[in-house]
């Protein structure tokens, strides 16, 4: 951290005699006050109040040059430059964080989709007509896209018929023909 402090020598007497030399002292008061300042905060607040760590500097600096003459009139924290384990450390904590975000908002989406979907269970379970006309616009969705295979979904009441005959024809022996005659010609399945 590289910082700078602007000092003005406003009495001249006391900057001679009460320290050995004014120029040196303010330096070395300005580097261990900024060294403590900045043990005292966290980094993000060093990168974003500048403005504060600026001003509590400048009044500890005051507090220990006003009697050697010496008015700080500004401080500045400069530059911060960290160390490429720590930027890379800071890069790491910042995507943790973008992640967290994105995953709280998926998580909310998901949440406002199931309630929509509940919505919709309640609005068709209470109207037949809806499910079918749900069920409509999800056939015409599927021929739009076209598919060459399409599955109605029937209920297993309609098939029920059918799946009788089917097990009626697998029971009948295979010398018995069909149509009931009983003829030595072997018989083709319709």
């Amino acid at each position: 951290v590289t910082a700078v402090v602007y000092f003005s020598v406003i009495d001249p007497v006391a900057a001679v005699v009460n320290v050995v030399n004014f120029n040196q002292a303010t330096t070395q008061i300005g580097q261990t006050s900024l060294r403590n300042v900045l043990g005292q905060s966290e980094l993000d607040d060093l990168l974003a109040q500048r403005n504060k760590i600026n001003h509590a500097l400048q009044e500890i600096i005051s507090e220990q040059t006003t009697r050697w003459g010496i008015n700080i009139t500004a401080v500045e924290v400069k530059d911060v430059e960290l160390p490429a384990a720590m930027q890379r450390a800071m890069a790491k904590q910042a995507e943790a964080e973008r992640e967290k975000r994105a995953k709280v908002i998926h998580a909310q989406g998901e949440l406002q989709a199931s309630a929509s979907l509940a919505q919709a269970a309640a609005v068709m379970s209470t109207q037949p007509a809806a499910l079918q006309l749900r069920f409509l616009q999800t056939l015409t969705e599927i021929a739009v896209e076209k598919n060459s295979t399409i599955i109605f979904p029937m209920p297993i009441d309609i098939l029920e018929p059918i799946m009788e005959i089917m097990r009626n024809y697998a029971k009948k022996p295979e010398h018995e023909p069909l149509n009931g005659s009983r003829s030595n010609e072997p018989s083709l399945p319709r």
